[in-house]
This record gives C-alpha cells, structure tokens and sequence, in this order.
C-alpha cells in the first residue's frame, strides 16, 4: 500500500518537474546575442578574466554566519512556547546553544573569524 502511494508520489514529482521545465523552455523568449553571454560586472566592461578563485576563508565565513543565523531562526519558535516547555525545553535549548558556542569557540581559535 504504502509502496505504490510512494511510486505515485515520486512519477508525480518527476511528470510536474518535467511539465513545468517543457513550459517554461516552449514558452521563452529566444534571441541569441553573443554580449549576454559576457560577464557583467555594474555596468563597466570587465578587464582581463571574469572568472577567478575567491579565498576559501570567504566561504568559511558565509557558512559560519549561516550557522548563526540558523541558531537565530531556532530560537524564535522556541522563544514563544518558553512557558509550555518547562525545565526540559530550557535544558535542551541551553544544551542547543552550549553546542553553538562551542562551534563559535573552535572557529575563533582557528582564527576563521579574522578578516584578513
């Protein structure tokens, strides 16, 4: 029972996908200018290659902001059913931040949070 609802779940998925990208490529707008496919950086004509490898401290502090505000989006729900919750929703939310402070730690100790 449960196995064919899944096979019916998943060939739905995969006939809207297939429709919605049909319709959307029959239906666009077609020109071919060799300028759109040019990078475009603010109006100015780009110099020298448009294509280049960013420091992957860049990418370490996108994740480590994500992180943070991933805690903050947590925190919200948990903040407006406080009083429901009792001593076992405060122990698990303090555990919950012990966890991110441990994170937010390391990462300074390795100096992820240096702007260089």
């Amino acid at each position: 029972m449960y196995f064919t609802l899944l096979i019916v779940v998943i060939l739905t998925a995969i006939t809207l996908v297939a429709a919605a990208l049909g319709i959307a490529k029959s239906i666009s707008p077609r020109s071919f200018n060799p300028q759109k496919g040019e990078a475009y950086e603010c109006g100015i004509p780009t110099r020298g290659k448009s294509w280049m490898q960013f420091k992957v401290g860049y990418y370490l502090f996108a994740i480590l902001f994500l992180m943070f505000d991933v805690e903050t989006v947590f925190l919200f729900p948990w903040a407006a059913v406080v009083q429901d919750l009792g001593a076992p929703g405060l122990i698990s939310i303090i555990f919950f931040l012990f966890i991110l402070i441990l994170g937010l730690v390391y990462a300074w100790k390795k100096g992820a949070l240096e702007w260089k």
